[in-house]
């Protein structure tokens, strides 16, 4: 059994980074995290070395409550403390006597973050009561938290709409809370509409006027929450809150990720265990997994996207020094450089390219040129390569070697689709191929022509290269492309194959979807057999 940390191991107190994706973040459309799924995130947050995670509210709902109950028995926190938000006491109330504030004391959180209203007008329409009662109740429960032994941040909610509107209300909400005893007073921009150089200038002022710490809440709404959040640090903040992947409501959050890294690459502040910078990446990515959300791609420093380059110019520029065209190296988030391959190509490209696959080109030019040559006469066709890696690694080695890597041949196949006169439909598919000098005859039906092509390849090829048994077909895309000769269209199939220890994308294009997919399948399954280190056969 473990038991819940005390404090951070390797974080210093003097700045904090606040994580509260299980909380703001779960507040995004489509995300609903079962009690499993915030346990799982709050591991990798802590692995990440974040000094706090805002574990929800306890008592609010039974999914927190049970939560951080959980929480202290099967999480051993190395490196954050776990933190339970909830609200300031009812009006007229006392703080010892209110049920939701006991239940934040209960959860045995070390830390509780309390949301209190700095906006006079939501004091007035929202709490129904006075401006002065509401000062009051700021100043009687942070008071009686830290009577109980907890560390207390308070967030200040609506806090620059209300300095708009009533600076000094706004400012003695801040007064209040920080002589009560918080820690850290938090200025949100919950609407999201603020712009850096507004937060900056109201971050300064309220530093300058009440002397309390300051830490930074920012929504996403501008698309500047990352910016805000820097700029509020610029201004003397030493507290943000932030989300992975920048989850939450509406169009979300300041990103966790963007944050951190600007804050160790580009301010030199060591807010991270050392190490941990580089685990970004893989962070990111199982979050995403967790809430069951694609990556974004082009998400900074972490998208798959984030260090790739296309055009010939930049590559060129890479070849020499790839800081030339790079603001960091990508391993120091845990991130890799990638070259994409399409008719921007030029030979700088396919050389770094044909270097990141392990292929020594040896400054052949002619090989260099011939690749070139036929990656944009193919991609005038319809291929992409920049997505097909896979695709365009056979056709590289070909070119290469001089002969395609032919592990089969293809003698003829065949699909069939069946309407029934009951309404249902029958997909069956033969192949025939050619395999060590082996005929083989293979049929199999499938929940769709694809499919079933997929089974009787599979069926097949087996017998002859067992490897094969481990492959599986986890994504599937068509587009058709912009037809040249009256209705007539180009269909062009992207398909992603796993084997258990990565994926793999190929590409096929066809005058329809079911030859433009065997074209892509044979590459898969060909590229799968060059993984598992199969000889060719022929």
């Amino acid at each position: 059994m473990t038991t819940e940390s005390t404090g951070p191991t390797v974080n210093n107190d003097s700045f904090h980074v606040f994580d509260t994706t299980l909380r703001d973040g779960a507040q995004r459309e489509g995300i609903n995290l079962t009690v499993a799924d915030k346990l799982a995130i709050a591991r990798y947050l802590d692995d990440f070395g974040v000094g706090f995670i805002e574990g929800g509210w306890p008592g609010a709902n039974p999914r927190d409550t049970e939560f951080f109950a959980r929480a202290r028995q099967e999480v051993d926190f190395r490196h954050a403390q776990l933190v339970a938000f909830g609200s300031t006491r009812r009006p007229g109330a006392r703080a010892s006597e209110d049920p939701q504030v006991r239940a934040l004391v209960e959860s045995g959180a070390p830390v509780i973050t309390l949301v209190a209203k700095s906006h006079d007008r939501h004091v007035e329409l929202a709490l129904r009561t006075t401006l002065d009662e509401n000062v009051a109740m700021v100043r009687d429960t942070v008071s009686y938290l830290r009577e109980q032994g907890r560390r207390v941040f308070v967030d200040c909610e609506h806090f620059f709409d209300g300095y708009r509107a009533n600076p000094e209300y706004a400012k003695s909400v801040v007064r209040a809370a920080a002589e009560a005893g918080a820690d850290v007073v938090v200025l949100c921009d919950t609407n999201g509409g603020m712009l850096p150089a507004q937060v900056q200038a109201v971050v300064a002022t309220v530093l300058a006027d009440t002397g309390a710490r300051l830490g930074i809440h920012a929504q996403d709404d501008t698309g500047c929450a990352v910016a805000n959040t820097l700029a509020a640090v610029d201004a003397g903040a030493t507290h943000v809150q932030c989300t992975a992947n920048g989850y939450g409501e509406r169009v979300g959050n300041a990103n966790l990720f963007p944050v951190v890294a600007a804050l160790e690459l580009k301010y030199d502040k060591r807010v991270l265990p050392a190490g941990a910078l580089a685990e970004m990446t893989r962070i990111s990515h199982a979050i995403a997994e967790v809430v069951n959300l694609v990556p974004s791609t082009h998400q900074p420093y972490v998208g798959v996207s984030a260090f790739a380059h296309k055009a010939g110019l930049h590559a060129s520029a890479i070849k020499v020094d790839p800081d030339l065209y790079q603001h960091i190296a990508p391993e120091q988030v845990g991130n890799t450089m990638r070259m994409l391959v399409s008719d921007m190509a030029g030979r700088a490209s396919i050389e770094l390219k044909g270097k990141e696959l392990g292929i020594d080109l040896g400054g052949d030019r002619d090989l260099v040129g011939r690749v070139v040559g036929r990656v944009k006469e193919r991609e005038l066709r319809g291929y992409t390569y920049e997505a097909a890696d896979a695709s365009f690694e056979l056709l590289l080695r070909e070119e290469a070697e001089g002969r395609p890597r032919s592990y089969f041949r293809t003698e003829s196949w065949r699909a069939i689709v069946e309407d029934r006169p009951d309404g249902t439909h029958a997909n069956e598919a033969t192949v025939k191929l050619w395999a060590k000098g082996e005929r083989i005859v293979a049929t199999a039906e499938g929940n769709g022509p694809v499919n079933a092509l997929d089974r009787a390849m599979r069926v097949g090829l087996e017998q002859i290269y067992p490897q094969l048994a481990k492959l599986e077909l986890v994504d599937y895309k068509v587009r058709i492309l912009e037809g040249r000769h009256g209705s007539e269209s180009t269909t062009r199939v992207l398909i992603t194959t796993a084997d258990g220890g990565g994926e793999w994308a190929t590409v096929g294009v066809g005058e329809n979807v079911i030859a433009a997919s065997w074209q892509a399948l044979e590459d898969a399954y060909t590229y799968g057999l060059l993984r598992a280190g199969v000889e060719p056969a022929e």
